[in-house]
């Protein structure tokens, strides 16, 4: 006899979760980089996640597969083994690479475009939005409103038209209200 499913996914979901967890943390260190200690390792692990994959540009070097990264996670390792701190780690690597190798690169008048540009990109935005809807709202308001039944006459008398005023009934073009086919 067989279990049902619902038994089997109940049993088998935290098993797929667990490894699922598991994996997620291993990124593309391979076993070889990996310090024997386990705090210059823990150490390690978190400022390779600070620092940005200079092929792939969107990852970090903890995560990407590419020989750059594997350099720098090498070199990140090597550093931290020799007594650096964090802070000169990170410092090496923005004097070799600049400030864009780091995720959160320093606040410092040559950044400040990174940090507030988004925000100035934003606000500008707003800016033209609101513009433009004030723009909307004052051309409704300043359209010219319909003309009465006596302006409407008035014009046609001024353009010489005086079926122009009535409507039309559905008449094919050239022939007003009242004055169908002759039989």
């Amino acid at each position: 006899m067989r279990p049902p499913r619902r038994v089997l996914t109940a049993l088998l979901a935290p098993l797929l979760a667990a490894f699922l967890l598991a994996s997620a943390g291993a990124g593309a260190v391979e076993p070889d980089e990996v310090l024997d200690d386990p705090a210059l390792e823990a150490r390690a692990r978190g400022l390779s996640a600070e620092v940005r994959c200079l092929v792939c540009q969107n990852e970090s070097i903890d995560s990407s597969n590419a020989d750059l990264a594997k350099e720098l996670r090498i070199l990140v390792r090597e550093r931290l083994q020799a007594g650096d701190s964090d802070a000169e780690v990170k410092a090496y690597l923005v004097d070799r690479y600049g400030d864009f190798v780091l995720f959160r690169p320093p606040l410092k008048p040559g950044t400040y475009l990174l940090w507030y540009g988004p925000f100035a990109l934003f606000a500008l935005a707003l800016i033209a939005v609101v513009v433009y809807l004030r723009r909307q709202s004052r051309a409704k308001a300043n359209a010219p409103a319909a003309l009465d039944a006596a302006e409407q006459a008035e014009l046609a008398r001024l353009l010489g038209d005086e079926g122009a005023a009535a409507p039309n009934d559905g008449a094919p073009p050239g022939q007003g209200p009242g004055q169908g086919k002759a039989p």
